[in-house]
């Protein structure tokens, strides 16, 4: 499909069945595939998990697409399953035998001494519990804007939602981790 089509095109042709789904789950993996990848790949730092992962979100989306209610965007209801999928995942990878999931987002500088003693992962992963306690519209425009580094205009499109409202959701986004981390840090 060379033009995308609007939310509320993607659900009707849905809601069509045969052919037409078919035509709206391609139109969905088209518009919002590569996106939601980096995305979920933006958690787990890990491209064959985040391959996985997407595939699972696909699946999740196509099954209960019927059940979308139109309440927020498209996309904002198929991240929030990313969301909670990769979550998941990352909690079912924990839970076995140790697996690296590549490369910290953060690096610990030396000098302090509750730092000191914390590993790159360990902050990572802190930062990752963070994202988790956010207010889904705040943890969707904090990955947006941290990871993605969108700018504002271009969030602002994706979400039918104004600027202001983006950089208020950022700002809140960043007190609330920067409380989380600094807990953890001192407990």
């Amino acid at each position: 499909m060379s033009k995308p089509l609007d939310d509320k095109h993607i659900i009707d042709l849905f809601n069509r069945g045969g052919k037409h789904s078919d035509l709206a789950f391609k139109a969905i993996v088209s518009q919002f595939g590569e996106v939601l990848y980096s995305q979920i790949r933006g958690i787990t730092k890990n491209h064959e998990i985040a391959n996985d992962v997407l595939q699972n979100v696909l699946i999740k989306v196509y099954q209960n697409l019927s059940e979308f209610k139109g309440d927020s965007a498209l996309y904002t209801w198929m991240y929030r399953i990313a969301r909670n999928e990769t979550l998941n995942t990352i909690e079912k990878e924990k839970r076995r035998a140790g697996v690296d999931l590549d490369a910290p987002i953060l690096e610990i500088k030396a000098g302090h001494s509750v730092l000191d003693g914390t590993t790159p992962e360990m902050i990572t992963d802190t930062l990752q519990e963070a994202i988790a306690t956010l207010p889904e519209k705040q943890a969707l425009v904090f990955q947006l804007k941290y990871f993605e580094e969108l700018k504002y205009s271009e969030i602002s499109t994706r979400l039918n939602t104004s600027e202001g409202a983006l950089k208020a959701n950022f700002h809140h986004a960043k007190q609330k981790i920067q409380e989380f981390i600094l807990n953890k840090l001192n407990h």
